[in-house]
């Protein structure tokens, strides 16, 4: 009797503990914490049901299950390097690399195996598509404009995968031996025409100072002489006008001042000299210092 008792109160226990153990199972399988940087695909019957977001989620244990657990961070593809053709039919090589994230786990998750292989074609294809629009020259001076070219065009192209495509960046853009050296000759004959350009305008400017400065000489003379003529005109006037008003007296005086200054001028010489004045040029003198004191 009193083990039939305890096989009963032992087998009541095993039946609670079952009971507690199954209660916490499926808590474990009906509540799932997803962290903040992933997102969980959940499939029913192996169809997809949901995706959970971070914090605490609740499914129905046994039915739902978390099949993926997707990273939503930034992602990096590795360096990758193509070849293109330039619309002037140079061989480039272009060094490219791209930043995604998956936004849309559910569509990455079914609608493409390999996401980084997917990407990494996309973008070559484009890059190719896009240099070839492109002469050299814009594509290494525009090289901003050709990033956003393809980022655009790899943002549509993945839009169907629930990619987000952050950053595109072009490294470099390399180019064979015989393509740099055709470049370099051609960089060294420009710099002779600019130099030959820069000699011809500096010659031309230095003939152009110097004629300015010709004509700057001839303008100066010109005026020098305007001004002595103008001169010359006054005093024939100032003399004319004294003929006028005094007669032949003032130009008797004037004669003579003229013969006085000839004279100081040939006194005032070095060494012995002697002077022979006519007697008529006494007379003259006199006549003129006649009318000196008469004027006085």
């Amino acid at each position: 009797m009193n083990e039939d008792i305890i096989l009963d109160l032992l087998s009541s226990n095993i039946l609670y503990l079952l009971g507690a153990l199954l209660l916490v199972l499926v808590a474990v399988k009906g509540v799932k914490i997803v962290p903040q940087s992933e997102k969980y695909v959940v499939e029913r019957f192996g169809r997809l049901h949901s995706v959970l977001g971070p914090g605490i989620n609740f499914i129905v244990p046994f039915l739902d299950v978390a099949r993926h657990k997707i990273s939503i961070l930034e992602r990096q593809l590795p360096n990758a390097t193509q070849d293109a053709i330039t619309k002037d039919n140079v061989l480039v090589q272009i060094d490219t690399s791209v930043f995604y994230r998956i936004l849309e786990p559910e569509k990455t998750v079914y609608r493409i195996r390999d996401v980084d292989g997917a990407i990494a074609t996309t973008v070559a294809g484009i890059v190719r598509a896009e240099i070839g629009k492109m002469d050299l020259d814009e594509v290494q001076s525009n090289r901003a404009q050709l990033i956003g070219q393809i980022q655009h065009s790899v943002e549509t192209a993945v839009d169907d995968w629930g990619i987000e495509v952050t950053r595109a960046e072009i490294l470099d853009v390399n180019l064979d031996q015989a393509t740099r050296d055709a470049m370099l000759q051609q960089l060294n004959a420009e710099r002779a025409r600019r130099a030959q350009v820069t000699e011809a305008e500096g010659q031309k400017r230095s003939v152009e100072l110097a004629a300015d400065a010709e004509l700057y000489a001839a303008q100066q003379t010109a005026k020098a002489r305007r001004i002595e003529a103008e001169a010359e005109a006054y005093a024939t006037e100032v003399v004319a006008k004294a003929i006028a008003e005094n007669g032949i007296e003032a130009a008797q005086y004037q004669v003579a001042l003229k013969q006085v200054e000839a004279l100081n001028t040939l006194g005032n010489g070095t060494g012995n000299q002697t002077i022979l004045v006519p007697a008529h040029a006494l007379e003259a003198f006199g006549n003129a210092f006649n009318l000196l004191k008469g004027g006085k």
